[in-house]
């Protein structure tokens, strides 16, 4: 039994094995098949693909030939081209290359026509200096005159007319200049004088007090005359007390100090306590405030005129100028009408109006100095405001290298020369009269010279049989120069020369 069962278990075994085996044979069968066909589907494509990348590849070759084909082309027919160009440029140069041969050919037969005229020329000019040589001679025989002699005579008298001419022609010139030129500086003058308004100031170096009744001044002058001292020490005025009546005199060359004294006996004054600790106290006071007033007066003037961003110092100054004279003449009020007038003529000349305005103002800084310095006011201005250098020219003391120094400079000029504007020295104006007359009388042929209307026109007579027209042109022309470089005055002088001849007979 045992047996059988393990007999029967080999048998189902092997039948189990036999037919996975026969499963594997058919399967592997099936397999073989489809592999077999799926071979063939694949060769079948790729001899399909590779039927179109032939074609492919042809049509791109047959494509990059007819590109290439067309270049060819294109190159063969700018070769062409050049070619054609080469030649026509290879005639032209051939054209010209006979012109130029036909030139050199011309210009030889020229140049031997040339030179032949040339020889006839010279055989012409020899024949001409012989005859001349003989005419001179002949000349000389009959003048009783040497060449040079006759030749020195012909220079003096064209000479003598060139000069002529020369002087007429000076004159005609300057006539026109003055026409043209003078025509619109005068305009410009004339209207800014118009446009900016003037006033007539006249400052002293004394100041007088007044006073309510007589009895004041034993008060003024204390015992044994402290009061007084004192006042004076402390604000370094004079005070002069004489038998005017309601009235004390305070004399002094800074107006400042006038002022303080002025204003610090008002206050003692009204407050009646006078003595020495008091005089101290208001003298401390009062010069505090026309210090504060000083500096208002140059904030005030600044913001009037335009003129910004000026430092303190220098607006310090310029409220200072309110209590300074220049030959009478207010040195604010001056320094306010030159910046007004420098603006005016600048804007007419198409410069910065603001620039002129400022320099205007500050071209006068220097006289307000805190010390009195050793240089000339100009120079001490232009080192305070050293910026603008318009200030130091305007008396001609340094070079003018800006062009708002001529303008300071005439518009300095119209200021100070307006009539009531100055008081001048009565010397110093006599002694310009004479000078004037002096250098006239130098001239040869000048008989008499009369300096009028204030000095601003010198006339000169001259002889009339020592000096011919043309001279009077010369002689005025020459003594304008001659005082325009030895002399300094304000505005322009007229010089008026005259020449006259007089028949005088007597009937009898």
């Amino acid at each position: 039994m045992p047996t059988t069962l393990i007999i029967a278990v080999i048998v189902a075994i092997a039948g189990v094995g036999l037919g996975i085996l026969l499963a594997m044979t058919i399967l592997k069968k099936s397999l073989t098949k489809k592999s077999q066909q799926l071979i063939t589907e694949a060769e079948e494509k790729a001899e399909i693909i590779k039927k179109d990348k032939v074609l492919q590849a042809k049509e791109k070759f047959l494509q990059l030939k007819a590109d290439f084909d067309k270049q060819c082309q294109e190159r063969n027919s700018n070769i062409q081209k050049n070619e054609n160009k080469l030649k026509q440029r290879e005639l032209i140069v051939n054209q010209k290359i006979e012109e130029l041969q036909k030139e050199k050919n011309d210009n030889a037969k020229l140049q031997s026509t040339l030179e032949a005229q040339i020889e006839l020329t010279n055989k012409k000019q020899a024949e001409i200096d012989k005859h001349h040589k003989d005419s001179v001679a002949a000349l000389e025989k009959i003048s009783n005159l040497t060449a040079e002699e006759a030749k020195q005579q012909l220079v003096e008298s064209m000479k003598e007319e060139a000069t002529a001419e020369a002087m007429v022609m000076i004159r005609d010139i300057v006539d026109e200049a003055k026409l043209t030129a003078n025509t619109e500086a005068k305009k410009i003058v004339v209207e800014t004088i118009q446009r900016t308004a003037t006033e007539n100031a006249i400052e002293n170096s004394v100041s007088v007090f007044h006073l309510e009744n007589d009895e004041v001044k034993g008060r003024i002058i204390g015992r044994e005359g402290r009061n007084i001292k004192a006042l004076e020490s402390l604000t370094g005025v004079e005070i002069i007390i004489d038998d005017s009546p309601d009235s004390i005199t305070l004399s002094g060359f800074d107006p400042v100090r006038r002022e303080i004294a002025r204003l610090s006996l008002h206050k003692l004054v009204a407050d009646g306590r006078i003595h020495p600790a008091r005089i101290e106290e208001v003298v401390a006071k009062t010069t505090k405030q026309i210090e504060q007033e000083i500096i208002e007066i140059g904030k005030r003037t600044c913001i009037d005129l335009g003129v910004h961003g000026i430092h303190s110092e220098l607006i310090r100054l310029i409220g200072k100028m309110r209590y300074r004279s220049s030959y009478g003449q207010n040195l604010l009020q001056h320094s306010k009408e030159v910046a007004n007038l420098c603006a005016t003529m600048a804007a007419e000349l198409g410069l910065n109006p603001k620039k002129a305005k400022r320099a205007g103002l500050l071209h006068d800084i220097g006289k307000v100095p805190d010390q009195e310095p050793e240089m000339p006011h100009a120079l001490y201005g232009m080192k305070i405001a050293e910026k603008y250098k318009a200030i130091g020219a305007h008396h001609d003391e340094i070079e003018m290298t800006s062009l708002l120094s001529p303008i300071v400079q005439v518009c300095d000029a119209i200021s100070g020369a307006r009539p009531g504007a100055r008081r001048e020295i009565v010397e110093a104006y006599i002694t310009r009269l004479n000078k004037l007359e002096e250098l006239a009388l130098e001239f040869p042929g000048v008989i008499n010279t009369y300096a009028i209307q204030a000095g601003r026109e010198l006339r000169v007579i001259v002889n009339a049989d020592k000096v011919s027209d043309a001279e009077v042109q010369q002689i005025s022309f020459e003594l304008s120069k001659k005082i325009q470089s030895e002399m300094t005055y304000p505005g322009q002088i007229k010089i008026m020369v005259i020449r006259e001849t007089r028949a005088i007979n007597y009937a009898k």
